[in-house]
């Protein structure tokens, strides 16, 4: 973890492309301010590790459901291919 002190109004970039800024410091608290492209989802922690719980929740659900209806399909090994023997003695070759 790279760990950096930065003052109110001062800013870190990620990438090259995101941007951290301390917007205000009040007691304990810290406010950031970041400016990402669209394409790059922020979440505070806790709103990522719920986010996570429910899809983990709704896919254990899902597997049920299907299992449950007989829908589920696992995919096939290929059969080994046998072994080829190989000769012991010189009369076999």
């Amino acid at each position: 973890m790279l760990v950096l002190s930065r003052k109110k109004d001062e800013s870190i970039y990620i990438n090259g492309d995101i941007r951290v800024v301390v917007v205000d410091v009040r007691g304990d608290k810290v406010q950031l301010g970041i400016e990402a492209p669209s394409d790059v989802s922020v979440f505070r922690s806790e709103v990522l590790e719920k986010i996570r719980r429910e899809r983990e929740a709704s896919n254990s659900v899902l597997s049920l459901e299907l299992a449950r209806d007989g829908a589920v399909f696992q995919k096939e090994e290929p059969a080994p291919e046998p072994e080829k023997r190989r000769p012991r003695h010189r009369s076999e070759r």
